[in-house]
């Protein structure tokens, strides 16, 4: 069996925020990872793993539809080496954590600032004046993390800097500055975060089956 790649507590307590912020129910430990029930037309549901074991791999070997995605903090090469034929690996994210806040950048001219709290739940948009939604994002706090989620910024607004004002806004809603700050990556958020301070925790691989 592989090492430990992250701590199965902070994995925890990423996804719990995480199904905080989506509204989703809480993970279930099962099978040595974390299951978590989506029930969206992309996934039906997911399981997430710490590491390669025997569950995961036993696993693998009873799910046989679609929709339903193994998770390993990981390299994709020993999730895939772990399951049987016809998985398929998604493109590759990085589990990664910060403990600093986000130095302040002017917002750009033509833009606006909305900010929305429910219960432990941010949401932030950024306006263009012209009424566009030109990029958002989500974060939850609970007593073990803080967590980011679904930022986005739309095409005709990107290389603004507008990726940044919605991770400094979101930053500044932090209640307890002594959690770690938790977010999974694409490639190109990967290296964009690296350069503010952010830490690869491990790689972040998904595999699902096959459709048709």
């Amino acid at each position: 069996m592989s090492t430990l790649s992250v701590d199965p507590m902070m994995l925890h307590a990423w996804l719990a925020a995480r199904s905080i912020a989506r509204g989703l129910p809480a993970p279930v430990p099962e099978h040595g990872g974390f299951r978590v029930e989506t029930h969206t037309d992309e996934e039906i549901r997911r399981w997430v793993f710490p590491r390669v074991g025997t569950g995961l791999v036993e696993l693998g070997r009873t799910i046989h539809e679609p929709l339903h995605l193994l998770k390993l903090c990981g390299p994709a090469d020993a999730l895939l080496a772990s399951l049987p034929h016809g998985w398929q690996l998604h493109p590759p994210t990085y589990f990664m954590t910060a403990t600093t806040g986000w130095t302040e950048r002017p917002l750009p001219a033509g833009y606006s600032v909305e900010v929305s709290r429910r219960d432990t739940v941010i949401e932030l948009r950024v306006m263009s004046d012209s009424g566009d939604l030109a990029a958002s994002g989500y974060a939850a706090e609970t007593a073990h993390a803080f967590i980011y989620d679904r930022i986005i910024t739309a095409p005709d607004h990107r290389r603004k800097g507008l990726g940044h004002v919605v991770m400094a806004g979101l930053s500044r809603a932090r209640q307890n500055p002594d959690i770690p700050q938790l977010l999974v990556a694409t490639e190109e958020g990967r290296a964009l975060y690296s350069t503010l301070g952010w830490r690869t925790l491990s790689p972040y691989s998904t595999a699902s089956i096959m459709a048709g």
